[in-house]
């Protein structure tokens, strides 16, 4: 087997060379502190009105071009984490700047609609080919554009419960997708927050998820303390998330076990709990540590959903789009049919979730805003998917997320106190250290090595570079986290 440094010589050759590379500087920069004086001076401005305790640096826009970000102090650094997971194609794309240029575009910025009842004329044009070239299923021909990942999980879980309400109003079977009786003490008592109006409903999620930061979502969210303390929570239930040993090819007997564990316990509480409308699950659990489990347990969560007649969810919101290898990540696990819902943000640029048509509502009005998305951020997603469907761009995720992971795997070898468990899926990349001390210290370490990764969970790392991420700028990555890991020994 190579050692790390062998592997970082033989890199493959690149399936994907979009233009927006030639224009990459020759590798990292970083002349100063990081912040540096310019993004402290930035910060104490804006603290005047938000809160900038959270910003990393400020991004000079104009200078980041490709898998390079510029901050304002004239650092340039290889970006892994681009903007948590929401960069598509890199800085500064050509045919994505070429689109400020364009008639559609001069339109939406001159006036914003009101979707729900006055859409542009162009509006269900732009839906089909935004859209219909990347259903994650035939059956899933349905699309609610939102705004965040966070509303987008919150109308799908509004879909789940309405669904469920009206097959009980409708004896167990909804034969008319129109019909929904509602009786007087519903439509009295919803109005008091009180049952059958307001039914008690509940979503079942892991532990470990995180599904974003509105109310509905953070009760179903368990990945940090800090996103949820003071905020009021549903009585929701959640269950077990597996928790792999690595590498997997050792450890197949224990983990076949642990995750069949997690489907009993699924089981189990969807068997006594029926006020569950639905589970949601993120294909890789992001914000809660990356962790992953084996095509077999999502199946075996599409078969329990199914056995006890409640909707599955999947969220796509930080995964999807790609980076896993295929348009979104669950198609990776040839599922014996396809989730009810599948939710999605981040790198599509625009948000919203896919469902299945017997899901419309059966009254205008109940899955509804102003806006109802952004035609902006949907005319930008038309432009996406035209460069997604070159086959180059999947097989480029493939391929260098291959490489990136072998690397990880031989800098846990190199460096085994500090870190273990190296995985992935595409390039959703992910090591675990020793200590949160320890992870810390290595994403500011590799911010003077003038590379940009962040954490995860309690003391994780992981990678979401964009879709122009090559095996070279990988072995730049592995590269760096060598020595970043040396000065950590």
């Amino acid at each position: 087997m190579a050692t790390l440094a062998e592997h970082i010589k033989q890199v493959p050759k690149s399936v994907y060379e979009p233009k927006v590379l030639e224009q990459e500087p020759a590798g990292p920069h970083v002349a100063t502190a990081v912040p540096g004086p310019k993004s402290l001076e930035l910060s104490a401005k804006m603290a005047r009105f938000q809160d900038a305790r959270h910003i990393v640096f400020f991004q000079d826009a104009e200078k980041s071009v490709g898998n390079y970000v510029a901050d304002a102090d004239g650092n340039l650094f290889l970006d892994v984490y681009c903007h948590i997971s929401s960069l598509p194609f890199g800085y500064n794309h050509p045919e994505l700047l070429a689109l400020a240029d364009t008639p559609d575009m001069r339109r939406m910025i001159a006036q914003r609609p009101a979707i729900g009842i006055m859409p542009f004329k162009e509006w269900p044009d732009m839906l089909d080919q935004a859209f219909s070239r990347v259903f994650p299923h035939p059956d899933l021909s349905c699309v609610f554009t939102s705004h965040t990942g966070s509303d987008a999980n919150e109308f799908a879980f509004k879909t789940a419960c309405m669904y469920k309400a009206q097959k009980a109003r409708c004896g167990g079977e909804i034969k008319d997708p129109t019909y929904n009786p509602f009786s007087k003490e519903d439509m009295e008592s919803c109005m008091v927050n009180k049952a059958p109006g307001s039914p008690d409903y509940a979503i079942l999620s892991f532990d470990g998820a995180f599904h974003g930061r509105t109310f509905g979502c953070l009760t179903a969210t368990h990945s940090k303390a800090i996103h949820k303390l003071d905020i009021p929570a549903f009585p929701w239930p959640l269950t077990p998330f597996p928790k792999l040993k690595y590498p997997l090819e050792k450890h197949t007997a224990e983990n076949t076990a642990e995750e069949d564990r997690c489907l009993a316990a699924l089981d189990q509480i969807l068997t006594t709990d029926k006020r569950i409308a639905a589970v949601i699950v993120e294909p890789v659990q992001a914000e809660g540590g990356d962790r992953h489990a084996s095509p077999r347990f999502f199946c075996g969560i599409r078969s329990l959903t199914k056995k006890h007649d409640v909707l599955f969810i999947v969220d796509e919101v930080q995964v999807g789009f790609c980076t896993s290898g295929t348009v979104w990540a669950h198609q990776a696990w040839n599922l014996p049919e396809p989730p009810d819902m599948v939710t999605f943000s981040k790198k599509c640029q625009v948000a919203g979730f896919f469902f299945k048509k017997m899901l419309i509502p059966s009254h205008a009005y109940r899955n509804f805003n102003t806006w109802m998305g952004d035609p902006i951020r949907t005319v930008v997603f038309r432009k996406l998917v035209d460069l997604a469907m070159d086959p180059a761009v999947m097989e480029n995720a493939r391929k260098t997320g291959a490489y990136m992971l072998e690397g990880l795997k031989l800098l846990v070898d190199k460096h085994p106190k500090l870190v273990a468990n190296a995985r992935g899926q595409g390039c959703l990349c992910a090591m675990d250290f020793d200590s949160v001390e320890h992870r810390n210290a290595f994403v500011a370490n590799m911010k003077k090595k003038g590379v940009n990764i962040g954490g995860c969970g309690e003391q994780s790392v992981r990678l979401r570079p964009s879709l122009v991420f090559t095996p070279k700028h990988a072995a730049l990555f592995l590269e760096r986290a060598d020595l970043a890991l040396a000065e950590l020994a």
